[in-house]
């Protein structure tokens, strides 16, 4: 949970740098459903010193949100292809993220359960 003011995440973030995260994924947002609020993913969290750092900022692992990277060369209409295929094989996501830079494109796709993250990955290893 992250309170919702100026520097709220820098906060977070800051303690995580101090103990050498090298983070891949940083996604904070307001929650409306929970006004003066809001949430703060990061990943990966690695080592014993990181994890410690991200406790005592407050940070918690979640069981209830599974993350698939997915990263390669960009097409367009790439975003489209990896939603049909997941919708396709009746895999619903929570959240998807995407973003290109020059030829490449890096995206993240959040998912409900550890089966449901298995069942995309194998899927999309398979969509090109």
């Amino acid at each position: 949970m992250l309170v919702d003011r100026a520097g709220g995440a820098a906060d977070k973030l800051e303690a995580l740098a101090r103990a050498g995260a090298d983070l891949e994924l940083v996604f904070a947002r307001r929650t409306p459903e929970q006004p003066g609020s809001g949430i703060l993913f990061v990943c990966p969290v690695k080592g014993a010193k990181v994890t410690r750092a991200a406790q005592e900022a407050g940070l918690a692992k979640t069981d209830t949100i599974h993350w698939v990277r997915i990263e390669g060369g960009d097409k367009p209409g790439l975003g489209a292809k990896i939603s049909r295929a997941l919708g396709n094989a009746a895999i619903s996501f929570r959240g998807l993220s995407a973003i290109a830079i020059g030829t490449k494109f890096i995206s993240y796709v959040a998912l409900d359960s550890a089966d449901d993250a298995a069942r995309a990955v194998a899927l999309l290893k398979k969509v090109g």
